[in-house]
C-alpha cells in the first residue's frame, strides 16, 4: 500500500494524553467519527484535532480502536516490518536468547513489547509460530513471513501461522491455520537442555509456554528429594525439571487427557530408565479436594482466569478459592509456586487474591520470589499491561 493510499483519523480535541505518554493503544472514545469506508485491519495514520500527524496503526472496529505500530511519519513497505522483525531478533541475541547449544526455542515477536502490537511470534528450532491477535496483522502475515526469511536466513526452516483461534470474531476475515513457507510437524526443541516434542498444531498457544523457562528452572532449586505436585501440568514442563532435579516423587494433574498425554510423551524422550512420575486426568480443584498424599512442593499454574476486565471480579475469587486449597493441603514448610497469566489481572490484584487465601487458610505464609515472564517477552515501558504474568513463590509454615 503506497503512502498516500493511507485513510486518516482524527483525535478529538484534548485527546492526546496518552499517545504524548506513547502509549500503542487508541480507544473508540477518543476518535472524531471514522469513515465508513475505512475498514478492519486498514493501516490508517492518525492526527490530532489540530490536524498534526501523531501515529500510524492498524485500526479496529472495536473499543480498542487503533494499534499503534509506528510514532514516525513513515512509509510502510516490505522493508518497514522487515527492519522490525530485525530489531526483535537483534534484541534477542544481545540478551543471549538465540538458539545455542543447550536451548533453541525463543519468543522472537512479543507484541506491543517489540512495538508490533497484535503480533506474536515463537520460534522452535527452526520452525516459527505466528499468532496474530488482529486482523492487521493478519492481513500482512506474508509480509512477516517473509521479514522472517530475510532475517533468519538459514536457521527458519518453516512458517506457521495458528491464528484461526485469536482473530477477533468481529473482525470479519475467516482464519485458516497453515504453513506460510515449509512444513513439518515433528518438533522437538531443547531448553536448557530439556527436550520437548512441541505440537504446534493442536497444542495450546503456539504449542508450547516458552514464558515459563526460568520459572521452571527456579523449580528444580527447590524440588532435590521433594514431592511435587504439578497442576495444570499441560505437556509436563514443571515436572519434568523437577525430576531432573531428583525429586523423591512427581505427580502431574490435568483435566485434559490429550495434556496428560504430551506429558508421558516428554517424559519419555528424557528419561530412560524412567523416574518416578504419575499422571492424574482429573479437575486439579477436584483433586486437590480427593488427595491424601503430603506434597513438599506445589505448582499452580491454572489458563487465565479472565480475558476481560468484565471478568476481573470473578478470576481474582478463583484464584483465591484455588490458592486457599493448596496452602491447606501442602505439607509444614512447604512451598507453593503460583501464578496468573490473565493480562487484566494486576500484579496487585494478583498478590490480594493470594493474601485473602492465606488469611482464609489459618496458615502463615511468606513470599519468596515474586515472578514474572523472561527477557524474550519484553515489556514496553509505555504500555505496562503487557506484563501479562505474575507468579510468587511462598513458603508456608
Amino acid at each position: 500500500m503506497n503512502e498516500e493510499n493511507y485513510a486518516s483519523i482524527f483525535l478529538k480535541k484534548g485527546k492526546e494524553k496518552s499517545v504524548n505518554r506513547l502509549h500503542p493503544w487508541i480507544f473508540s472514545g477518543a476518535l472524531q467519527n471514522v469513515a465508513d469506508t475505512i475498514q478492519e485491519g486498514d493501516i490508517v495514520k492518525l492526527y490530532d484535532f489540530d490536524k498534526q500527524y501523531i501515529a500510524t496503526g492498524h485500526y479496529q472496529k472495536s473499543s480498542l480502536a487503533l494499534r499503534i505500530f509506528t510514532f514516525f511519519e513513515e512509509e510502510i513497505n516490505d522493508m518497514f516490518w522487515q527492519k522490525k522483525i530485525q530489531t526483535a531478533y537483534d534484541i534477542r541475541q544481545k540478551i543471549n536468547a538465540f538458539p545455542n547449544a543447550h536451548t533453541n526455542c525463543f519468543r522472537l515477536v512479543h507484541g506491543e513489547g517489540d512495538d508490533l502490537p497484535g503480533l506474536i511470534i515463537d520460534y522452535y528450532n527452526g520452525v516459527a509460530v505466528i499468532q496474530c491477535h488482529s486482523v492487521g496483522m493478519y492481513l500482512i502475515k506474508e509480509k512477516i513471513t517473509l521479514a522472517l526469511q530475510q532475517v533468519l536466513g538459514d536457521k527458519l526452516i518453516a512458517v506457521y501461522n495458528k491464528s484461526e483461534g485469536t482473530i477477533p470474531f468481529k473482525g470479519g476475515v475467516e482464519a485458516a491455520n497453515g504453513f506460510l513457507f515449509g512444513d513439518t510437524t515433528n518438533i522437538e526443541v531443547l531448553e536448557n537442555n530439556v527436550k520437548f516434542a512441541i505440537d504446534i498444531v493442536a497444542g495450546q498457544k503456539t504449542g508450547f509456554f516458552i514464558d515459563q523457562r526460568e520459572n521452571r528452572t527456579l523449580l528444580a532449586q527447590y524440588s532435590k528429594g521433594k514431592k511435587v505436585l504439578n497442576t495444570f501440568c499441560y505437556s509436563g514442563g514443571f515436572s519434568i525439571y523437577a525430576s531432573k532435579a531428583n525429586a523423591s516423587l512427581v505427580h502431574s494433574v490435568d483435566s485434559s487427557a490429550k495434556a496428560i498425554a504430551l506429558t508421558e510423551n516428554n517424559y519419555a524422550l528424557n528419561f530412560d530408565p524412567l523416574p518416578y512420575h504419575q499422571s492424574f486426568t482429573e479437575d486439579v480443584m477436584q483433586y486437590l479436594n480427593n488427595m491424601t498424599e503430603q506434597y513438599d512442593v506445589i505448582v499452580l499454574d491454572p489458563p487465565a482466569y479472565a480475558k476481560h476486565t468484565n471478568a476481573l471480579d470473578h478470576a481474582l475469587k478463583g484464584y483465591s478459592r484455588l490458592n486457599k486449597k493448596a496452602m491447606e493441603k501442602i505439607s509444614a514448610g512447604g512451598i507453593l509456586f503460583t501464578f496468573s497469566c490473565s493480562q487484566v489481572v494486576t500484579k496487585e490484584d494478583f498478590k490480594r487474591a493470594v493474601f485473602t487465601a492465606a488469611l482464609q487458610s489459618g496458615r502463615n505464609v511468606k513470599i519468596l520470589h515474586q515472578l514474572h515472564q523472561p527477557a524474550d517477552h519484553p515489556i514496553s515501558i509505555f504500555h505496562p499491561e503487557g506484563e501479562y504474568l505474575k507468579g510468587l513463590v511462598l513458603y508456608v509454615e
